[in-house]
């Protein structure tokens, strides 16, 4: 029992002596649903980052042979033997009515999946050449997640398309980030007209149609540029019209910020009105800051998503998570080749995700509310 009463005191004391960030990450490990998102999160960056190592196939390596191949299940046991995981190879016929190309399982050929095996080569991040990826077969196909109309792995593609549509999230809520800080900051530190001038002007850009907006500057993009200043390009125009949300909570802070004790403290002791804002009102704000970004990410992604899907953002040979969805713009496909639709499931688990994040990152902010 003494035991036990000590342990509490301890871990009083424990509590009393932690840091904020400390209390913070205890707070948020408490909801399941944001750590769960974070763990996906984590795996999804890591497979996008590492994509070429993860990835089986190149992305843009051509197989007439297996056109709309369906994906390949997974198996372990060969006619009732453990013979670790494998995959059975296709056999090619023929719709007698449509005459359209079926595939079968031929249970006759064995395709065993072995780690680091070599495939086709690829330079890592651009720069070293490669030919080591995570898993394959040595003979024969392993098509997950199936083809495209070229014969292209599905699989492959979607990890190289989250490189890209994760990216473009993170860079585009940066930017957002600097403007809504500083544009937010002056206006909620200042007041006054400076503050009307500012928020008037956030009314107007919100009061446009995000899409048409979106679908007017991305066409205005020259098509002779390469993928590389279309990826910056739509970023700088997701952040343009981001920023305008991230400013009101920031300018919201500042007005409640600028009155306390500590800031009023500063001012009399002399500190400059930009170290005051940069080492007093924004450090106490982190935390919010933080959780509103996370919340943001989503958006960007969805941005970016949209754009691609109506042929006005990256276009082929980029590979996106939206440049993959244009293969699934028609009933044909949706019927026949559903598997074409993986990318959106994608989307929808990384924004889900996100915003899990968001919200435990959001309860999380203020450790001391009880």
């Amino acid at each position: 029992m003494w035991r036990k009463k000590k342990t509490l005191v301890e871990k009083g004391e424990e509590i009393y002596l932690a840091s904020e960030w400390k209390l913070v990450w205890w707070r948020f490990k408490k909801n399941k649903l944001a750590v769960i998102g974070l763990v996906i999160l984590s795996v999804l960056y890591v497979l996008g980052i590492f994509c070429e190592f993860f990835s089986p196939y190149d992305p843009n390596k051509i197989n007439s042979r297996y056109v709309y191949a369906p994906p390949q299940r997974i198996r372990f046991f060969h006619e009732g033997k453990f013979i670790g995981p494998f995959v059975y190879g296709y056999k090619v016929e023929r719709d007698p009515v449509t005459l359209r190309r079926i595939y079968v399982e031929d249970k006759t050929k064995v395709h065993r999946i072995k780690f680091f095996v070599r495939g086709d080569k690829y330079k890592f991040w651009g720069i070293w050449d490669a030919d080591i990826h995570f898993f394959g077969v040595e003979d024969g196909t392993v098509f997950l997640f199936g083809t495209d109309r070229m014969g292209r792995d599905v699989f492959s593609r979607i990890l190289y398309g989250a490189r890209i549509s994760t990216t473009i999230g993170l860079v585009g809520v940066f930017l957002s980030l600097l403007l809504g800080i500083v544009i937010g900051g002056i206006s909620g530190y200042y007041g006054g007209r400076v503050d009307n001038f500012i928020q008037r002007a956030i009314e107007f850009i919100r009061s446009i149609p995000t899409i048409p907006l979106w679908m007017a500057l991305a066409a205005a993009l020259p098509r002779y540029w390469s993928q590389v200043k279309v990826y910056f390009a739509i970023t700088v125009i997701l952040s343009l019209v981001g920023w305008t949300g991230l400013a009101r909570v920031v300018r919201s802070k500042f007005l409640a910020l600028k009155e306390e004790d500590f800031v009023v403290a500063a001012r009399l002791a002399g500190a400059s009105e930009w170290r005051i804002i940069f080492k007093h009102m924004l450090p106490s704000m982190t935390s919010h800051l933080i959780a509103t970004v996370t919340l943001a990410v989503p958006g960007m992604i969805l941005g970016e998503t949209g754009l691609s899907f109506l042929g006005l953002g990256l276009r082929s040979p980029a590979i996106s998570w939206g440049v993959l969805l244009q293969e699934a713009q028609n009933i044909r496909t949706v019927a026949l080749f559903p598997w074409l639709l993986l990318p959106g499931l994608f989307v929808i688990v990384t924004v889900l995700c996100f915003n899990f994040v968001g919200d435990g990152l959001r309860d999380a902010a203020d450790p001391y509310k009880v």
